[in-house]
């Protein structure tokens, strides 16, 4: 660990030396004044004084560099055919006129834009136009439920909202601006205009009191220079996914931002300028923000907008496709991907059609990676296969096997180690540090570095509650895992995934990992259902892979015999259901916490990020046969379900 322990020791011991040198990599119209200000703590600021424009070092920087002509953004999307090229210079030019356009509507710095689009290059140029111009850009996933959108919509306050007239979602066509017209009338904010990217798969029809074709405004645009901002004004607000009442904005600031960003990519991905990077995953989720569009262009890179999903857009060979067309070195996504394209090719036949010659790593997070996916996707791949753990708020990583600094050997279950500049520790509930092998909350000790939240979108009080109460010093992950002698990071699982079964505090993450190393298993998940006796008993969920055969009542008893065997019977795992799917959000993700509510007869309500809300249904049926006192599907009848 002879470069890592030094970069890392480096970043603890002096960080403004760290992150000032790391700062040359960006170009300021004026170097900041100091580069970390603890005068407001908790409220820490990076950079301050300092003078930018995030969109100028994505783009023009690049262009005036010599990199014109290198491509940007390569658009890429089975559910319509289409494959685009865009140089730096035409990504440059069509975001300048797109700025120049948004600034004929009166948008200016610190105005907020609300983006509700699909992956397509057009979404990209939005972003990219507000950062142009200082103004605070908030993407809402594209198809978001209106009430969601509208709830957003009141808590940004846009000047504009900018939309797209629909996505293809498999076979099914999705009209976005009924969804927006719905939102927009449950809203109290009513924003200027609504400007609308008609796409050929989806027409929609304009309000001409409202509505403006996007087109038309760009047609008549001249080109908008880049606005300095400060290093702390805010670059986007991102609201984190799920949320209901009022959601939590998190804002991202330009300075930080830029250089954390920056930094990762070579430090953490190896990825340097001129090379391909692919995040597949969605601008509407933080993986998007910082790793479809901003890091790969602000460090010269060319990046894949992928408008497709692992299986079924044809097939268990369309990553590898892409991989291939494109020349990907670098590869992000989700374990859930990877799981969906085991389940449909176990023996990884579809990579043999294609030929990877430049791709070297593969990148999951997003989500815990099992040791069974992990296995599974080496052994197919023969390259370095490589976890690594963060979140929304944090907006880079956290824990990793920085493979640009040092490669550190690999264990499977853990993100490897805390990346330089998150001071990583592990307390119990009374703040205690703990020893290695010691399971506990995940927390950061602050300053958290560049990049992260620096607080809530107009909201300083809830940041503090929501992150900075449970720990004096420390900001809370919401968490739990432990650290083992090596300092190797093992994340079990959100804090209320820690089930009490008799007064056994027990991680249902670590349940999970067991039952997923069973072979004929391609998914699975482990909740706490409520138990009159013990308080609470560990309940699993698994999908076989397809064409498997086998006795879900056998396998049930095997699982039962593996967690038995690797935990003990103090578990008292001792019920698994077999069920088709998981209900998960569109960005992957399981809804364990939907499950428990649906397993102890609780009232729940659809979760506005589900990628298919039938499937709640199944898991009710699923329950109900077992004895369980779930809740029906939504129904008149049903007063729990909303």
């Amino acid at each position: 660990m002879g470069e890592y322990i030094n970069q890392f020791t480096a970043s603890i011991n002096d960080p403004e030396a760290f992150w000032g040198k790391a700062a040359e990599a960006i170009e300021w119209s004026k170097r900041w004044d100091r580069v970390l200000d603890d005068s407001r703590a908790p409220f820490y600021r990076w950079f301050g004084g300092g003078r930018l424009n995030t969109c100028h070092n994505a783009l023009d920087r690049h262009v005036a560099a010599g990199r014109a002509q290198q491509t940007a953004l390569i658009y890429d999307s089975p559910v319509t055919g289409v494959v685009e090229h865009f140089s730096y210079a035409e990504l440059l030019d069509s975001t300048a006129k797109l700025a120049g356009a948004l600034a004929s509507l009166g948008v200016g710095k610190g105005d907020t834009v609300v983006i509700y689009m699909p992956m397509i290059p057009q979404a990209v140029f939005a972003m990219l136009a507000c950062a142009r111009l200082g103004a605070v850009h908030s993407v809402v996933f594209g198809g978001f439920a209106p009430k969601e959108l509208a709830i957003r919509i009141d808590d940004a306050k846009p000047k504009l909202v900018l939309a797209g007239s629909g996505a293809r979602e498999g076979n099914k066509i999705i009209q976005y601006k009924p969804l927006l017209d719905e939102a927009l009338r449950l809203s109290q904010h009513q924003p200027e205009a609504a400007v609308v990217y008609q796409r050929p798969l989806a027409p929609a029809k304009l309000d001409n009191k409202r509505d403006i074709d996007w087109n038309e405004l760009v047609e008549q645009a001249s080109p908008a220079p880049c606005v300095d901002v400060e290093a702390n004004d805010p670059l986007y607000i991102l609201y984190t996914s799920g949320t209901t009442g009022t959601p939590k904005g998190v804002l991202r600031d330009n300075g930080g931002h830029a250089v954390a960003l920056r930094w990762s990519m070579e430090n953490i991905y190896d990825t340097h300028p001129g090379e391909v990077f692919w995040a597949a995953s969605d601008i509407g989720w933080v993986v998007g923000h910082s790793y479809i569009v901003y890091a790969p262009l602000l460090t010269g890179c060319t990046s894949v907008l992928y408008e497709g999903k692992p299986v079924g857009t044809p097939d268990a060979g369309a990553f590898w496709r892409v991989i291939s067309d494109h020349g990907v070195k670098t590869l992000f996504t989700a374990p859930t991907a990877f799981r969906a394209i085991r389940k449909e090719d176990p023996e990884g036949e579809q990579l043999q059609r294609y030929g990877l010659d430049a791709f070297r790593y593969l990148f999951l997070a997003g989500e815990r990676l099992d040791p069974d996916t992990y296995h599974w996707a080496s052994k197919k791949l023969k390259r370095p296969v490589i976890d690594h753990w963060w979140q929304t708020e944090t907006g880079w990583p956290v824990a990793a096997n920085c493979m640009g600094i040092e490669a550190l050997p690999v264990k499977a279950g853990s993100p490897t180690v805390a990346v330089p500049g998150y001071d990583l520790r592990i307390l119990d509930s009374d703040g205690k540090e703990l020893g290695a092998n010691q399971e506990g909350a995940i927390v950061i000790k602050l300053p958290l570095p560049p990049g992260t939240l620096p607080t809530l979108w107009q909201d300083d009080e809830r940041y503090k509650e929501s992150y900075l109460c449970d720990f004096e010093g420390f900001y809370s992950s919401s968490d739990e895992g432990y650290m083992d002698e090596d300092g190797y990071l093992y994340v079990m699982g959100r804090m209320d995934d820690v089930i009490n079964v008799a007064g056994h505090r027990l991680s249902t993450g670590s349940m999970e990992e067991i039952v997923a190393t069973h072979p004929q298993i391609a998914e699975c998940a482990v909740i706490g259902a409520a138990d009159g006796m013990k308080g609470q008993l560990p309940l699993g969920f698994f999908v076989l892979k397809s064409g498997n055969n086998a006795d879900p009542a056998k396998v049930t008893e095997e699982l039962v015999a593996m967690v038995r065997k690797q935990i003990g019977a103090v578990a008292c795992f001792k019920q698994a259901l077999e069920v088709k799917r998981l209900p998960k959000t569109r960005s992957g993700k399981i809804l364990r916490a939907t499950m428990r509510k649906i397993a102890d007869g609780k009232d729940y309500s659809v979760p506005s990020t589900i990628e298919d809300p039938t499937v709640l249904g199944e898991i009710a049926e699923a329950l109900a046969e077992a004895g369980y006192p779930s809740l029906a599907p939504a129904n008149d009848s049903n007063p729990h379900y909303s």
